[in-house]
């Protein structure tokens, strides 16, 4: 795979062409700081056990999607503003995808979907390891309308695009570390303009939605705001509920 783009940008690239996990391999590598910098990343386009959220496995088939891992160490001191990368990583990817699909709607779902026109591209997955965070996405690049998992995914194939993998990729790792870099040198997420930059993208504001919880108990509600720390804020019965992990639906968009 040839990544002129991309290679100017990370400080490492390496391209396999069969992974388990690029996030694993890259946890195992994480530990030479050396020869595994900041803005280092694994990818591949067959990855065969990759996880997502809630340790769920991720599978596609060969050649249909991209999987890529990036290793970040320039990050915030302080352990609260960490909780913003994954929520960074989207805002990037997010602006990567927009700009090879810019007649189309593409947002984030908190999160850590990256949705085009309400049906999700890609996911996140970010694993802190030591002192550095490795930040995971798959990305729907030539998955067919038979392939997808799901019937609310999509890829770029399915919207009648060639993605281009060395400009999306180039594109995402140069505003993951702008807008982790801002994070770290702020200290906040608000200071950053991060908290702003997700309010901006993120799909899930305003719509009613229904929270898996743990404890096999849901919450139904209309997500209003991102809070501080970067947890939706979901009014139900009048109360606010601070959301910082689950499974969000989308039910409705909320009435206006």
């Amino acid at each position: 795979m040839d990544l002129p783009l991309a290679r100017a940008i990370a400080s490492r690239i390496d391209v396999l062409t069969e992974a388990g996990s690029t996030n694993a391999l890259l946890r195992e590598a994480a530990a030479d700081a050396r020869d595994w910098p900041h803005l280092s990343v694994l990818l591949t386009e067959n990855q065969t056990a990759g996880r997502g959220r809630l340790d769920r496995s991720w599978v596609a088939p060969a050649g249909a999607s991209l999987a890529v891992s990036v290793l970040l160490r320039r990050l915030p001191a302080e352990i609260e503003a960490r909780g913003w990368v994954p929520l960074a990583a989207g805002v990037a990817m997010t602006d990567a995808v927009a700009e090879q699909l810019p007649h189309s709607a593409v947002s984030l779902k908190w999160p850590n979907d990256v949705m085009v026109e309400g049906r999700k591209i890609c996911g996140v997955l970010a694993e802190a390891t030591g002192e550095a965070v490795i930040v995971g996405t798959g990305v729907n690049t030539a998955m067919t309308a038979a392939q997808l998992p799901v019937p609310t995914a999509t890829s770029f194939a399915v919207l009648g695009v060639e993605v281009d993998a060395d400009r999306l990729l180039a594109t995402y790792l140069r505003r993951l570390d702008e807008v982790v870099s801002a994070l770290a040198r702020t200290g906040d997420a608000v200071s950053s303009g991060l908290h702003d930059e997700t309010s901006r993208r993120c799909a899930t504001i305003g719509q009613e939605v229904r929270v898996s919880l743990p404890g096999d108990t849901t919450l139904d509600g209309t997500a209003t705001r991102l809070d501080a720390s970067g947890r939706l804020v979901v009014v139900s019965s009048g109360v606010e509920h601070p959301i910082s992990a689950g499974d969000v639906v989308h039910v409705r968009p909320a009435a206006v």
